[in-house]
C-alpha cells in the first residue's frame, strides 16, 4: 500500500464566514478575476454551478507552471463547507486520493477561519507528498480573504 496522509491547517479570515463559504460554493467563476495569479480559468463539465456532485475543470498555477483539476464537488451547508474530491488532472497522476476540504467557521464576531482538509494517499510511494497543493489551497484561502470583503 502506497503512503497516504492528512494536512490540516486554519487560515484567518475576515468578514463573515457565511460570505466566505458563498463564494466558494457559488461563485467559482469569479475566481480568474479575483485571484488569476493563481487561477486561469474554472469552468463546469457537468451539473450546475452551485449544485452538489457538480463537475468542474481548473486552470491553475503551482510553482510557475500551469496545471488543470477536474473535481467533483460536494456541499455540506449545515457545515459551512465545501469538498473537492479529485477525479483528473496533474495532481491526480501521483495520487490515488486527493480530497480538499474547505470549512468556513465563525468563531466570534470577528474571528473567522477557513479550516482546510487534505486527504491524499499516493500511487508510489517514492511520488512527493502534495505539501505544495496544500501551499495553494492556503494562498488560495488567503487571497480570496480580501475579494470577499470588497463584494
Amino acid at each position: 500500500m502506497a503512503t497516504s496522509g492528512t494536512y490540516v491547517t486554519e487560515v484567518p479570515l475576515k468578514g463573515s464566514a457565511e460570505k466566505h463559504y458563498k463564494r466558494w460554493r457559488n461563485e467559482n467563476h469569479l475566481f480568474p478575476d479575483a485571484i488569476g495569479h493563481h487561477i486561469q480559468g474554472v469552468t463546469v463539465h457537468d451539473g450546475e454551478w452551485d449544485s452538489h456532485g457538480a463537475i468542474k475543470i481548473w486552470n491553475y498555477t503551482l510553482d510557475g507552471k500551469p496545471e488543470m483539476f477536474k473535481e467533483r464537488r460536494e456541499i455540506d451547508d449545515e457545515n459551512m463547507a465545501v469538498t473537492f474530491v479529485g477525479l483528473e488532472g496533474h495532481v491526480m497522476e501521483q495520487l490515488k486520493v486527493y480530497d480538499t476540504i474547505l470549512q468556513f467557521i465563525q468563531k466570534s464576531p470577528d474571528d473567522i477561519v477557513c479550516k482546510i482538509t487534505m486527504t491524499w494517499e499516493k500511487r508510489a510511494d517514492d511520488s512527493p507528498e502534495p505539501s505544495n497543493y496544500m501551499k495553494l489551497v492556503k494562498s488560495l484561502a488567503a487571497d480570496m480573504d480580501a475579494h470577499v470583503l470588497k463584494a
